[in-house]
This record gives C-alpha cells, sequence and structure tokens, in this order.
C-alpha cells in the first residue's frame, strides 16, 4: 500500500506480526515505491523477524512498483526482466532452487483498477503483454503470476485471456469461481479490503473482492519438478465469515486476534500464501507437538513460530539442517528439512524468541522420510525432564529473553525497561504474547528465575555454543 509512505513506524508492526507467523521463502509484493522502500522492508521488517532474506534487483518503473525479497539460503536471485504495459510494469523475476538447481519464473502484477468498460479492456490489454512473454516460454517452465488483479469476476477478457490455453504459456486458476465474484459464496477469497472505515490511506468497504490471486503455470500442477501442495493456498486471515465486514471483527477463526489486527493496519489487501515442493529429496516432521508455557493457558496457545534444529547425536552434537515451524493453537505445526536422511537419529532441538532451549530426551530417527514427536505428553520427552506441567500438558519454560540458557535476572531487567518505556509488539519480552509489555511478563519470568530455569543439555556441550 505505497510503501514507505508516512507512516512505516505504525505499520511496520503490523508487518513483522504477519510475517514472523507466515515466514515465508519467498515473498512478492505489489505497491511499493522507491528503493528505499525496498531496503526499509528488508531491514525493518524481514530481517528483524528471522536473520537471512534478500531482496532481488529492484526496478523503479512507472507509478508504484513491484518487489521480490527470499531466504539466500534456499533461493538464487537471477534477474528481473520487466514488462511493459500502458500504466505499470509486469515484473518477470527469476530463481533458482539451491538444492534441486529448478527455475522458478514469478511475474508480479497490479493491473489496471476499476470496473468500467474502458478499464477492462486496460486490464485485457496488460495481460497481452504478459501473455506474449510467458508464450514464449520453453515447454515444461514453472511460472506462478501473483498480484493485484483488479478482476471483478470470471468471465472479464483479462482473466480468460490468462486462462486461454491457445499457446503454451497460459495460467491454470485451481479454484472454479464463476460469476461475480464480489458475493457471500466466495467469502473465503476475498483479499479486499480488511477494513471498513478510512484510515492510513488505501480501500475500504470489507472483505468483498478477489482481487489478488496466484495463477500457476501447467507444469507446477503436473507430477515432478516443482509442483503446488494442494489445500496450501489461503487469502491469509480469512476465515469466510467477515463479507463486507472488517478482518478484525471478532471473532476470527483462522488467526488470533493479534494477526487479525494487524491486516487490519498493515494493508487495505490481505495476502495471499501456497506452499509448493521441489524435486530435491527431504524428510519431514509430519507431526511436531510443543507447548510454550507464559503462552499456554491450559487450553489453548497463543501461536507462534519456533525453530526446530537437527544435531548429531553424538559430540559436538552439531547442527545437521534446522526450519521453521509455526506452532497453532494446539501447539502442532509440521516442517520439512533438505539436509537430514533416514535412519540417522538426531537430537531435535526447539528454539523460540523467549523460551528455554529444550531437546529431545533421546535422538530421533526419520523412517520412510517422517517423524513425528510430541513434548507435551510427558517430562521425559525432554533431555533432563525440563518441562513444566500446566494442566495436564507438559510446556517449555519461557522467560529466557536474550537467549542465553539461563532465566535470570537480566531477562527480567529487559522485560522491566520494555514495560516502563511502554514496549509493543512482537518482542522478545512480551512473554506470553499478548503484543503488550506489562506487569503479567514481569511476574511471569520472576517464577522461572525464582525455580533457577535453565536449559539442560549434554552434559559435554558447552553452555555458550
Amino acid at each position: 500500500m505505497n510503501y514507505p509512505g508516512t507512516d512505516t513506524t505504525l505499520r511496520n508492526p503490523d508487518f513483522r506480526t504477519i510475517l514472523s507467523n507466515v515466514q515465508p521463502d519467498i515473498l512478492v509484493v505489489q505497491e511499493i515505491t522507491s528503493q528505499t522502500g525496498v531496503n526499509g522492508f528488508l531491514n525493518n521488517v524481514l530481517n528483524s523477524i528471522s536473520s537471512g532474506y534478500a531482496s532481488g534487483l529492484f526496478l523503479d518503473g512507472p507509478d508504484t512498483d513491484n518487489a521480490i525479497f527470499f531466504k539466500s539460503s534456499t533461493f538464487t536471485f537471477i534477474s528481473n526482466v520487466p514488462i511493459q504495459t500502458a500504466l505499470r510494469d509486469i515484473n518477470e523475476f527469476k530463481l533458482v532452487h539451491n538444492l534441486s538447481g529448478d527455475t522458478l519464473r514469478i511475474y508480479s502484477l497490479h493491473l489496471k483498477a476499476s470496473a468500467t468498460a474502458s478499464d477492462e479492456q486496460k486490464r485485457a490489454a496488460e495481460v497481452d503483454s504478459l501473455r506474449k512473454r510467458t508464450n514464449s516460454l520453453p515447454p515444461g517452465s514453472n511460472y506462478i503470476v501473483v498480484g493485484d488483479y483488479n478482476i471483478y469476476n470470471s468471465t472479464e477478457s483479462a482473466y480468460q485471456k490468462l486462462l486461454n490455453q491457445t499457446g503454451q504459456g497460459y495460467f491454470v486458476d485451481i479454484f472454479t469461481l464463476t460469476g461475480v465474484w464480489n458475493q457471500a459464496q466466495y467469502a473465503v477469497y476475498h483479499t479486499q479490503s480488511p477494513r471498513v472505515r478510512s484510515f492510513g490511506g488505501g480501500s475500504t468497504g470489507g472483505m468483498d473482492d478477489r482481487f489478488d490471486m496466484m495463477l500457476m503455470s501447467q507444469a507446477i500442477l503436473d507430477e515432478g519438478g516443482i509442483k503446488y501442495i494442494p489445500g496450501s493456498y489461503v487469502a491469509f486471515g480469512n476465515d469466510g465469515n467477515h463479507y463486507n465486514d472488517s478482518i478484525n471483527r471478532l471473532p476470527n477463526t483462522a488467526v488470533s486476534q493479534q494477526i487479525a489486527n494487524a491486516l487490519h493496519g498493515a494493508s487495505d489487501h490481505l495476502p495471499v500464501i501456497a506452499s509448493f515442493s521441489f524435486s530435491s529429496a527431504f524428510v519431514e516432521l509430519i507431526s511436531f507437538t510443543a507447548l510454550i508455557d507464559c503462552f499456554y493457558n491450559g487450553n489453548t496457545m497463543v501461536p507462534d513460530t519456533v525453530t526446530i534444529e537437527l544435531r548429531n547425536a553424538a559430540s559436538p552434537y552439531s547442527v545437521i539442517d534446522q526450519t521453521k515451524i509455526l506452532l497453532n493453537s494446539n501447539g502442532q505445526g509440521n516442517g520439512k528439512f533438505n539436509t537430514a536422511v533416514n535412519g540417522t537419529p538426531y537430537y531435535l532441538v526447539l528454539k523460540h524468541r523467549n523460551a528455554l532451549e529444550t531437546w529431545s530426551a533421546s535422538p530421533q530417527t526419520f523412517s520412510n522420510g517422517v517423524l513425528t514427536y510430541d513434548f507435551t505428553t510427558s517430562s521425559n520427552k525432554a533431555f533432563g525432564n525440563n518441562l513444566k506441567l500446566v494442566g495436564s500438558k507438559y510446556c517449555i519454560y519461557s522467560g529466557d529473553v536474550n537467549q542465553d540458557g539461563l532465566v535470570e535476572t537480566e531477562d527480567l531487567s529487559e522485560v522491566f525497561s520494555d514495560k516502563v518505556n511502554g514496549g509493543t509488539g512482537y518482542i522478545p519480552t512480551d512473554v506470553n504474547g499478548d503484543m503488550i509489555i506489562n506487569i503479567e511478563d514481569i511476574n511471569k519470568v520472576f517464577e522461572n528465575n525464582v525455580f533457577g530455569r535453565q536449559r539442560i543439555i549434554p552434559i559435554d556441550f558447552p553452555m555458550n555454543k
């Protein structure tokens, strides 16, 4: 939404809240206005929630622009090729997946807005320029087109031109939604607007337009190479119950209230997300369960991300692989590892922004590419029984704000300082996950500090590792 604008200090915390929960490997954006905006979003949003993000080459074209961000450990950026139209450039971003070597092209567009016949003709002409490019690609190419299409229905010429299978460069919409999309029956697909009142610019009116879409090449839907994972495509935060309404009206059953509020404040569109697999071999933690004690009320947990490391079973316990996992309100999540293999035992090590690093009680082994693990069923699921009983579930100890392996006075000092300074948002001193630093956070750290909670790890593994 015309980023950076003049309100990044207000919007950046919302973007951090959203993206810390999504943790995208690739993020494509529209309505960014400058290289300064790209740098600011990279440094103040993405790399402040998870290090290792990079930005692709930015090209300042007419009107607002497109940009791409990605995890450099997973992808290598190759090129940014502009496709000129009468209003705004469509950009072709080309990346290579580091492990598989597969090439992925992502087209980012922002088509002409409004619903007049003239506007529809202009959108169709913009799509003609895109199809000219994709029709020239080699057979079997993997490509996706994302962005703000500003298309209102399935019969519009621009949409039909995208799907037209005359020429190999056509796109596929995985959803079959006929007629006008501004209908309650299509509510779960809507992406604009998450707000009904005007503030900070952007569109209002509530959730009623399917403007933002992700269409794919046939190759991505076929077996082999890069492949779309069925069921993973969603308008993030849209539970289908907010037609013509604000996305943060209680209740939102798709995301937490903190995330719904962030979606309401960050932009006038919802992000669209989907998952894809690549041809490289991987193993998967298909069912992982852990609860963070201060995030857990005995019934549900505030969803949050954790890092899961796989470490060698013998000293010096080197890190073999790691992945980010979003734990839902039941403490459940899953993740893939590209370096680990079947039949080799690994310690599972959980790390969280303000919890004690916790190791599995013993090394675990992937079999047939999968593994399950549940920290919550018994204290002996953690190395050294280092878990706290909350209700009937065993939880990871909270309070290690500075991540030095101890819950100590230094952690209390950091939380107290942020409370005094009115700290808010997705920061380590928010020990209970309510986005506000207050006396409750201090009390929770104090409790685990009094009992001398610290990480427990194999005896020959130094504390400062």
